[in-house]
């Protein structure tokens, strides 16, 4: 079997971490004898100084003939001046678009080992495990009047928040089968009190949820979910929401496990799924060796089992997680008392041997 992966390390930590991602898959290449074909392309500020433009064609062209794409992340003070088409975070909407991922889907597991590690006292947060499954394409980043004008005394700024039937129900359906593999709960979140568009939210995915009689809905509104993510995270299972709102709530439910370098996420939705760690470019950190590489090593866990169909081959890459953890090795965000600080390459270097003594 082959897979052909998209590389794109993307800026800032993005060319430190991703060297990381595929040491994993070559060591899960060998155990597996699932042959990983992989190539590499510019995005977004990297882009931008090669090319002029975030998602260039070519780049562009390769995602969508591969299997699967592993981003690095993009971004950084040096491209914030550019015109706002022009700017690195408009690959990461361009690919979203362009390769239909409607659905993004950020876990927030608790790693035992970092309990510590969270602000949160750790009766509240242990144990925690939720899947927030955000919209992706459709919302106020896409909808459309939207613009920035002239009016008689300075400027006016508007975007359109927006959602169809059609965009309400795939995205619902993500959520509910995914509580199906999981504790069977759903919380739909959104603002039905006063936005007609989630009104509409609320109204579609209940007769959504009607074909998922193992399932149980509840709705919640998103101010009201941002509080009790803090107060009581277990009540959760899976959160599924708009764009705006899953992007506030998937960095908040990411913050509750200690560090957002920890995490994974998935955008599926057509043929070709794009994977990467959640958090940013982090430019002040960039080449200094100090990146947390285990966001990305997870994102090809999630790799391993939404487009590759191997899932025993993805735990073990969260099991070598574990036990690296286990074994008091962090780097700099998630250091601790007792703890062994370890930089980019050589966390990679702990869990990549943990991942070769699984398989021996």
């Amino acid at each position: 079997m082959k897979t052909r992966i998209a590389i794109l390390p993307g800026d800032g930590i993005g060319p430190e971490i991703m060297p990381q991602a595929v040491r994993v898959l070559e060591a899960i290449g060998q155990v597996s004898g699932h042959t990983f074909e992989l190539t590499s392309a510019q995005v977004g500020g990297a882009a931008i100084d090669a090319t002029g433009f975030p998602l260039p064609q070519e780049t562009l062209e390769l995602a969508k003939a591969s299997d699967a794409v592993l981003l690095g992340a993009v971004g950084g003070p040096k491209w914030e001046g550019l015109d706002y088409e022009r700017r690195p975070e408009r690959a990461l909407l361009g690919l979203r678009e362009q390769l239909g991922l409607f659905a993004n889907l950020r876990p927030a597991k608790m790693y035992a080992p970092l309990i510590e590690a969270s602000s949160l006292k750790p009766d509240i947060i242990d144990g925690i495990d939720v899947l927030v499954v955000r919209e992706l394409t459709g919302g106020i980043y896409f909808g459309k009047p939207k613009g920035i004008e002239e009016i008689a005394n300075g400027h006016r700024g508007f975007n359109t928040e927006v959602y169809t039937t059609e965009e309400i129900h795939r995205i619902a359906k993500v959520a509910f089968q995914a509580a199906q593999k999981r504790r069977g709960l759903v919380h739909s979140i959104d603002k039905a009190n006063v936005l007609e568009s989630s009104e509409l939210w609320r109204r579609e995915v209940i007769k959504v949820h009607q074909n998922f009689s193992d399932v149980e809905l509840r709705h919640m509104y998103v101010d009201n979910c941002a509080m009790q993510l803090v107060r009581y995270p277990k009540q959760f299972d899976v959160i599924v929401t708009t764009n705006l709102f899953g992007d506030i709530l998937s960095d908040e439910a990411a913050m509750l496990t200690g560090s957002i370098g920890m995490l994974p996420s998935a955008s599926v939705g057509a043929t070709v799924g794009m994977f990467e760690p959640i958090h940013g470019s982090a430019p002040d950190i960039a080449g200094k060796n100090l990146a947390n590489p285990i966001g990305m090593m997870a994102s090809v866990a999630m790799m391993l089992t939404y487009a590759c169909d191997l899932p025993k081959e993805a735990q073990l890459i969260e099991t070598a997680i574990q036990k690296t953890l286990e074994q008091s090795y962090r780097t700099k965000d998630i250091e601790g008392p007792g703890t062994t600080l370890l930089g980019t390459r050589e966390m990679g270097d702990q869990i990549v041997k943990q991942l070769k003594e699984l398989v021996a």
